[in-house]
């Protein structure tokens, strides 16, 4: 059963419904200055962000990291409020603000009545995504268990549409057997995998800690796996939601082959929109062999 919100969590939470009835045009400015706050003030996330910028595009300059970083903080603030307010929205508006663009390979895939699974790496636009898939018919999204009210009540704004949720702990079984009835997979790819099943796979050049999950999922469900990418569009602008053609060849019986190919299309994502992947997340936190994370 769950416990019901306290004062303060009712107070955060009506406080995030007032920011989703501002005006689109007044809630993309405001956010965009939050953002900019946060980057002057936020000095470890900026830090972290900064480190893995470095690693990434070390290419870039000092100044051009630092530009990059500042706009990555802008358009958290941006995403953060325009995802609240999508999160209320009328369906007409959402409709309005959440479009799929690049669907040709999907559609295809779904008529030929193939499984999938879409592999959304965490992009800060990808609640969109979600949503909008979940909106045009069954897609089966992941979630962690909330820690408090406050978060969860923010995840059961995605069932809005009546998306079905699976809790990354649950039985595997129950989704398998999900994806195999034909239930789309919006499955999060990109984070440290802890304890679980890994290979030291590149992204961005590096060898980094990946999971060997989506292959063995791919494999148990007969599925493709298709790359998909949110994006928060410029100014007023909505979201755009791509989706590439399959991974191919996967999955193989090569687990490092396989990751490698998961990597490769996240950073071609990344590519894409460099300022709005979740750089504030300690990704090579286990890189070092030494056991020390280049963050200290």
């Amino acid at each position: 059963m769950t416990e019901s919100p306290s004062p303060a969590a009712r107070l955060v939470i009506g406080l995030v419904r007032a920011v989703a009835a501002l005006p689109w045009t007044l809630s993309t400015a405001l956010g965009g200055g939050l953002g900019y706050i946060a980057y002057l003030v936020a000095v470890r996330p900026r830090r972290i962000a900064l480190i893995n910028v470095g690693l990434c595009f070390p290419e870039l300059a000092p100044r051009a990291r630092r530009r990059l970083v500042r706009r990555h903080f802008i358009a958290i603030g941006q995403n953060a409020l325009a995802t609240a307010r999508l999160w209320w929205a009328k369906p007409e508006e959402f409709a309005r603000r959440v479009h799929v663009v690049e669907r040709g390979a999907y559609d295809a895939a779904r008529a030929a009545g193939r499984n999938i699974i879409l592999l959304a790496p965490h992009f800060l636009a990808l609640e969109m995504g979600g949503l909008e898939l979940s909106r045009q018919g069954p897609c089966l999204s992941m979630y962690r268990a909330p820690k408090n009210a406050i978060a969860a009540a923010l995840v059961e704004r995605r069932r809005r549409f009546g998306a079905p949720l699976w809790r990354h702990d649950a039985p595997l079984r129950s989704l398998v057997q999900a994806v195999r009835k034909g239930t789309p997979f919006y499955y999060l790819p990109d984070l440290d995998p802890g304890d679980g099943a890994a290979v030291l796979a590149p992204f961005f050049g590096i060898p980094t800690p990946t999971l060997t999950a989506l292959a063995r999922l791919a494999r148990l469900t007969d599925a493709l796996v298709m790359p998909c990418f949110t994006r928060k569009l410029p100014g007023r602008g909505g979201f755009e939601v791509h989706i590439g053609p399959p991974l191919a060849p996967f999955p193989t019986d090569d687990p490092l082959a396989d990751a490698t190919r998961m990597n490769a299309a996240i950073e071609q994502g990344i590519r894409m929109m460099p300022e709005q992947y979740l750089w504030t997340y300690r990704r090579f936190k286990r890189l070092r062999r030494d056991g020390r994370s280049p963050y200290e």
